[in-house]
């Protein structure tokens, strides 16, 4: 195993977007607003001197979110023996770093929730968003990455998506309606069309809240597949963790291609047995219990690929170049 890179995530992120902001979007959309009780968890969180006792007053005054954090820290996923129930139980278990990712995951979904979408099924597509978040802390432990970082990134990755596919509805209903003559990615076809993507305007509006570095980076950069492997500072990182679970399949197959690209990773990568964290990941995420029946587990969704393409020879592939 190489030894650990330590990233300037702020460096990183200033570069890649460089003097891009929120502004590149349309002013007629509706952009989310994050939770008041969330901004101002974040914010205190950031003061050393502030105690669990302070934070936890912070998140009771939002019942939402409380209530989701005593069921996740409740919960079977969590494997927790004594039941939490307070704020201030479940951030001494927990810890400030974890809870906060937990609260921004949450919190988010929870805004983006209250939005309808006319192109998109919102229960679906949060549990295709669960289904990527479990694959990419899989990933993360293969990679030695942070697993916490690379399930929020996975989890926030496409977050605008219900809100950009409603309020630019005809676009990308026209990239649904001819997805089999256009095998782009769907960031290219969104550039081709709007000059910026999805994952561009996710980043701009996530470093607008202040979200961590490391968790915008995941957010920018999850579209960028396999190249990640060999990407001289990140390819251990939790950001190429989220890029691989962004090839899994979703409703608006954004990934033309995607699934048969993880094939052939399991392939090059010994120790990336897709098949083994497809089944993980619907075991916990039936584990997790998130309020929604999984009608799609992943292993049912991914099938029919998988066992296509278990008959036929890698050399009938088209391979990208990765390395581990």
């Amino acid at each position: 195993m190489e030894k650990k890179q330590t990233i300037d995530w702020k460096n990183l992120l200033d570069d890649k977007l460089e003097n891009l902001s929120i502004s590149i979007l349309p002013p007629t959309l509706k952009l989310p607003a994050l939770p008041v009780a969330v901004t101002q968890f974040m914010q205190r969180s950031k003061d050393p001197d502030a105690s669990l006792k302070d934070l936890a007053d912070i998140i009771e005054t939002d019942s939402g979110l409380t209530i989701e954090l005593l069921r996740h820290l409740n919960s079977s996923f969590v494997g927790l023996r004594h039941k939490a129930t307070s704020a201030l139980r479940a951030l001494s278990l927990l810890g400030r770093r974890q809870s906060t990712m937990f609260l921004i995951t949450t919190g988010m979904e929870a805004a983006v929730r209250s939005r309808k979408s006319k192109l998109i099924n919102q229960a679906s597509f949060w549990n295709a968003c669960l289904q990527k978040a479990l694959f990419a802390r899989e990933v993360a432990k293969l990679l030695n990455a942070d697993e916490e970082m690379a399930f929020a990134g996975a989890m926030l990755s496409d977050f605008l998506l219900p809100i950009l596919t409603n309020d630019l509805y005809e676009h990308y209903l026209q990239f649904v309606e001819s997805r089999e003559n256009q095998p782009e990615l769907m960031i290219q076809y969104e550039n081709k069309i709007f000059q910026w993507d999805h994952a561009i305007a996710g980043a701009c509006l996530a470093r607008r809240w202040y979200l961590p570095n490391e968790l915008v980076c995941c957010i920018l950069m999850h579209h960028r597949g396999l190249h990640m492997l060999i990407d001289p500072v990140l390819k251990r990182s939790s950001v190429t963790a989220v890029a691989i679970s962004a090839l899994l399949p979703d409703q608006l197959r954004q990934h033309y291609t995607g699934l048969e690209q993880l094939i052939l990773l399991q392939g090059k990568w010994p120790a990336f047995d897709l098949e083994a964290i497809i089944n993980h990941v619907d075991e916990a995420h039936a584990e997790i219990g998130s309020g929604v029946k999984n009608d799609f587990p992943l292993a049912r969704r991914c099938k029919p690929v998988i066992d296509r393409y278990k008959e036929k020879s890698e050399s009938q592939l088209k391979p990208e170049a990765v390395s581990t």
